[in-house]
């Protein structure tokens, strides 16, 4: 079992609504999602939280009157808030909201996890003008990160420099890792958009953004690698062969058919074949929107058709190449491809995933192919599904052999159409949980209390969205039938 010990969490009271934000403080704490017991709140104590939203508690408490079973109440209770309790970082800068998010247990800020973790408040920001600042100051920090460098995934809070400087790439002290990643890229046009959309607030769509969209455009063109491979590499001194890519840096040959080349998974795990078919579904998708709030906030016409134009291109080439005719499932889309006619016919845990696609808006949930890959990749005809006496699900080779993600059951749930599935899944999620109350990393598929990361927040918050839709959709019965 990992436990993982923390030492950060410093907090500052603001506000008449008791919101708690960081400030530079000298407060530790210990987070500790190990604990076993009676189903009693292992959130930190209100003092030790470092946001906390009144519309978010309110919701908490709904949830909890309309949940019967004592154990699901509670791991909504703990899950949910996870991100805001533990990780969120809020303060100004300039006047103006930052939010710098950590993962969890590792105190660096992912622009995929970050956007992630606080994805779930989005719907909620309407009703909670300190939680529209947090979410502002999330969307700030991630433009902020994209215009110090675009081809990094993991940022410091400040030029701390890291564990990782030794790194053979164009390493800044800012930079918490430099793992080349699509999806890096796309989860903040995701959070921006959404934010937009659900408040009707355009002030973060500045200067700062127009630098982002350009540097955006910039790194998935160069990307493409129609003018040779660009000015990306990155090499590691390390045991783990996904680590680090192979041709001195460059990883595996494409061709260049107009995808864009992801050298890591959001696993952060070096592809094999570079072309990752979720990774450019999500960049059609999160291109279409950056289109969007550039012709209608911006009125920028020459960049809202870049935009539109590169993923028009993108999705023609995924049409073309992304799909494999699979003799037991029939066609389905690769994992990755290389635009040579290699295909990698997998799934990994991590989202964006083949499996996730209709949750991040990529896909229609009843587009055929889409439904042919579902099954695929739910079968132990995906190297990396694993099943076990303790529960079923995606893995992929950063954990290694027989360790279930929760994250591909909670996929499972939320691009199921099928009522008693759903209820499968939330059954397994809440008997993997080792007691504790808490998602983790993995699990192994015969043992629970076997599991990596006890503190990892996209997990935790992701369950609670999930839980939270379920009963927004009318399915408190289903839910309340678990037992």
């Amino acid at each position: 079992m990992n436990i993982t010990k923390t030492l950060c969490l410093c907090a500052a009271l603001s506000g008449a609504a008791g919101i708690q934000a960081m400030e530079n403080c000298e407060l530790v704490t210990k987070q500790d999602n190990t604990r076993v017991n009676t189903y009693q709140t292992n959130r930190p104590e209100v003092s030790k939280r470092l946001f906390v939203s009144q519309e978010v508690e309110q919701q908490i408490a709904r949830i909890k009157q309309l949940l019967t079973n004592a154990k699901l109440a509670w791991m909504f209770e703990n899950c949910f808030p996870n991100t805001l309790d533990t990780t969120v970082h809020y303060r100004l800068l300039d006047g103006k909201p930052d939010t710098f998010v950590y993962t969890g247990d590792i105190h660096a800020m992912w622009l995929r996890d970050s956007g992630a973790q606080v994805w779930p408040y989005v719907q909620l920001a309407h009703k909670d003008p300190e939680l529209k600042k947090m979410l502002e100051g999330v969307i700030r920090r991630q433009f902020m990160c994209i215009n110090i460098d675009p081809y990094a995934n993991g940022y410091n809070d400040g030029p701390t420099g890291g564990d990782w400087m030794s790194d053979m790439t164009d390493m800044k002290p800012e930079l918490h890792e430099r793992k080349w990643e699509i999806d890096s890229l796309c989860y903040p046009l995701r959070l921006a958009y959404q934010y937009w959309k659900e408040t009707g607030d355009a002030s973060v769509f500045d200067e700062a953004w127009i630098e982002a969209i350009t540097n955006i455009l910039k790194t998935f063109k160069e990307q493409q690698r129609k003018d040779g491979v660009g000015p990306y590499k990155f090499q590691r001194k390390t045991e783990r062969a996904l680590d680090t890519l192979n041709n001195n840096g460059l990883g595996a040959p494409v061709n260049p058919v107009g995808l864009i080349v992801s050298c890591f998974r959001p696993s952060d795990d070096a592809t094999t074949l570079q072309f990752l078919v979720p990774s450019n579904f999500f960049a059609v998708s999160s291109l279409r929107k950056a289109a969007e709030i550039l012709s209608t906030v911006n009125h920028n016409s020459s960049l809202s058709q870049e935009c539109t134009a590169l993923a028009d291109e993108v999705e023609l080439a995924l049409q073309k190449y992304a799909t494999y005719n699979h003799p037991k499932y029939g066609t389905i889309y690769a994992f990755e491809v290389d635009g040579f006619g290699n295909h990698m016919l997998m799934d990994d845990a991590n989202v964006p995933s083949l499996l996730a696609m209709p949750y991040l808006g990529d896909v229609d949930v009843n587009d055929p192919i889409y439904q042919n890959t579902r099954k695929f990749v739910w079968s132990e005809d995906n190297p990396y599904f694993f099943k076990g006496k303790a529960g079923e699900g995606i893995g992929g080779p950063h954990i290694g052999y027989n360790m279930v993600w929760p994250m591909s059951i909670m996929m499972k749930a939320f691009t199921s159409k099928d009522d008693a599935e759903i209820k499968t899944c939330i059954k397994m999620l809440m008997d993997t949980d080792a007691g504790t109350g808490f998602m983790h990393e993995s699990f192994h598929k015969d043992d629970p209390k076997n599991f990596t990361r006890a503190w990892f927040a996209w997990q935790n918050t992701l369950f609670g969205e999930l839980i939270l839709k379920l009963v927004n959709e009318g399915k408190v019965d289903l839910l309340n039938s678990i037992k």
